[in-house]
């Protein structure tokens, strides 16, 4: 197992890593819309959705991969009815063939957050 760590995504706020190698596959922890360079929170979900996606890229460039090599994305969304948007930011980040996706709708995330995202890619 190896720790993939980069100031170009927000440090973790609890005991656990930013993103871990194993096996061929990087898992990333969640991540929610914080700009790494300010540690301020973006306001509005279309910003929030924008920076969780960069902050996913830049995990990905860390660990020696990017986000066309994504295997599985686990999104988390404060409110369902959100989902169109989301979709479409998210479509802007990832083209066919797709990762595999679960979405779900999350009654309270950390900080308050109205997105967070998780995943899978390959080395």
């Amino acid at each position: 197992m190896q720790i993939v760590s980069t100031d170009k995504a927000p440090a973790a706020i609890g005991p656990y890593s930013q993103a871990v190698i194993s096996g061929g596959l990087v898992y990333t922890s969640g991540q929610i819309g914080i700009d790494p360079a300010t540690g301020a929170l973006a306001e509005g979900l279309e910003a929030q959705a924008e920076q969780v996606f960069k902050n996913l890229q830049a995990l990905l460039a860390a660990a020696g991969t990017d986000i066309g090599r994504t295997v599985k994305t686990t999104v988390f969304i404060k409110d369902m009815g959100s989902f169109a948007t989301v979709n479409e930011i998210y479509a802007r980040y990832f083209t066919q063939p797709y990762p595999a996706r679960s979405c779900v709708e999350a009654a309270r995330l950390p900080k308050d957050v109205l997105i967070e995202c998780e995943l899978i890619a390959e080395l």
